[in-house]
């Protein structure tokens, strides 16, 4: 097992909030749910982030960013993941989710890579507009102070290799008061293919003073470990790799305590998970749209399994919690868990961008003060 340089017990500390595990789970559109949230803390501690909303969408009422800020009765700590590119709006959102929903963390997504978001100068490309940035977090954090709520920022490398933003925006994210900032090691160009450069984390790291939590290729715990040793980082942010497996968090858990551990249930075990977190969706959702939203999860729990396709099938197309108890029975309890996908990508990879869609113009100036974008009101993917 990796050890890290000091004891491997640690928390990781954001502003006012105290994190018992220094592991963060990463807001993925569609996936973290209330219902995930609760499933992946019912299996180890850390810090689980609410599915990215829109500041536009909050502020202006859309019902279904209202509908996406649900948190489970047991969800003690509230951390919300809020997109935006006009410093009024993320200022008047951050607000709101302080005074009205008690949120105690607030991450601002500079990291998100689709087309449709970096088009209108979002996600991964604002970082390339320092003055616009800055304006961005400084509004934020004035908006959270008051109720004492830790703000944060997540960003990727750059835009591509040519037009790299990381650097600067550290420095930003701590001159204007942010408790930490998350790297994920890769350009929006890269999206999600390819290797994630750690060595990217810790010249962040080594940058600036603010904690810096490392994003990218953590599939198993020890690759948290080893994150942690080779890049000095606060603590991991976790996304892709816990695609059904949500016991990864029990790993991660027990790694940060110093323990050996790597959870390797069986199918029957796996099965149990499913249902589990099917019950959650319907309990959040009720029956009928539980299901349906449970369904994509299926392929990530049988990743590996030897379930045939017309069992996979049957699974996609669940109906009722009693639909899913007579299939998952026909299932081999005793099955092993295969070994041979430990350590693999798990989620979308996909290939690099020849081109990252832009604003036309968009490189031609670095400041980017005072220019308000525009936001659509409706939620985008995470970075």
């Amino acid at each position: 097992m990796t050890t890290l340089p000091t004891s491997p017990t640690r928390s990781l500390t954001l502003g006012s909030l105290t994190v018992d595990v220094p592991v963060v789970l990463a807001p993925m559109a569609g996936i973290t749910n209330a219902a995930y949230r609760r499933l992946c803390a019912e299996q180890g501690a850390g810090l689980y982030v609410c599915e990215m909303i829109t500041s536009r969408g909050l502020v202006e009422g859309d019902q279904h960013t209202r509908d996406m800020l649900v948190f489970d009765e047991l969800e003690t700590v509230r951390s919300v993941q809020l997109y935006g590119t006009d410093p009024v709006y993320v200022g008047k959102a951050a607000e709101i989710l302080c005074a009205e929903y008690g949120v105690a963390h607030i991450d601002l997504n500079f990291g998100c890579p689709v087309p449709k978001v970096t088009r209108k100068g979002g996600g991964g490309a604002l970082p390339w507009k320092r003055g616009l940035l800055a304006e961005i977090l400084e509004h934020a954090v004035a908006a959270a102070t008051p109720y004492d709520v830790p703000v944060t920022m997540k960003t990727r490398k750059g835009i591509d290799d040519d037009h790299l933003t990381y650097l600067d925006a550290g420095r930003i994210a701590q001159e204007s008061g942010c408790a930490a900032i998350a790297l994920h090691g890769r350009t929006v160009s890269q999206a999600y293919s390819g290797a994630a450069d750690w060595d990217a984390i810790a010249a962040l790291v080594d940058h600036v003073d603010i904690p810096v939590l490392g994003n990218g290729d953590i599939w198993e715990a020890a690759d948290a470990l080893r994150m942690v040793e080779q890049t000095g980082a606060a603590g991991v942010v976790v996304g892709r790799g816990c695609l059904g497996r949500p016991w990864l968090f029990r790993d991660l858990a027990a790694a940060f305590r110093g323990e050996d551990t790597a959870t390797l249930p069986t199918l029957g075990e796996v099965t149990a998970m499913m249902r589990r977190h099917a019950e959650l969706l319907c309990q959040h959702m009720g029956e009928e749209r539980g299901c349906k939203e449970f369904r994509k999860h299926v392929t990530w729990y049988l990743k590996g399994f030897a379930a045939g396709g017309e069992m996979r099938r049957s699974l996609g197309l669940v109906q009722t919690l009693a639909d899913l108890d007579r299939l998952l029975a026909d299932l081999d309890p005793v099955e092993p868990f295969p070994v041979g996908e430990l350590g693999a990508p798990r989620g979308r990879q996909g290939s690099p961008r020849a081109r990252v869609v832009l604003p036309e113009g968009w490189l031609d100036d670095v400041d980017g003060a005072g220019c308000h974008l525009q936001e659509d009101a409706v939620e985008t993917t995470g970075g």
